[in-house]
């Protein structure tokens, strides 16, 4: 089954169940997937497309989040967190951190990178060949690292 159908499949669920927080997140999430589908008048959306959805608006929750925390309002905080365990649910998990230190040294080597005015290019070529599969934040923490040796 697929990501927009497994979307809609739970929504019903979570509608009959009366899971109020389960069928806000739900909606929200295919609702943006048929904003994305009305773009160019597709009928049907294919899961990478789903997952890069998905992927911002796990970036959107947890920017969120982080801006209530700050501004001290702890329960819109606390709805957003369970909204972003809900959107995790339908997101394949990103590498692990041996991976990804693999991955980079592996793109490194294959941009010649020596320091760090080659984080982009490297940065480009690892994203470009595990697009989806790796959290761009800690690629770049382990890059800084490698190439600070």
């Amino acid at each position: 089954m697929s990501i927009f159908d497994e979307i809609t499949s739970q929504m019903k669920d979570a509608l009959k169940s009366k899971d109020s927080l389960r069928l806000s997140a739900l909606r929200n999430i295919r609702a943006s997937f048929l904003h994305e589908m009305k773009k160019d008048n597709s009928k049907e959306l294919a899961d990478e497309i789903c997952v890069q959805i998905l992927r911002r608006l796990e970036k959107q929750r947890k920017e969120s989040i982080a801006a209530f925390e700050q501004g001290g309002r702890d329960e819109q905080a606390a709805a957003e967190r369970s909204e972003l365990s809900i959107v995790q649910e339908f997101l394949p998990s990103l590498a692990d951190e041996e991976t990804t230190r693999a991955w980079v040294k592996e793109a490194v080597e294959a941009v010649g990178a020596s320091s760090p005015k080659d984080i982009g290019s490297v940065m480009g070529k690892l994203m470009g060949s595990h697009k989806g599969e790796v959290d761009g934040a800690l690629a770049n923490r382990i890059l800084r690292q490698v190439l600070a040796e």
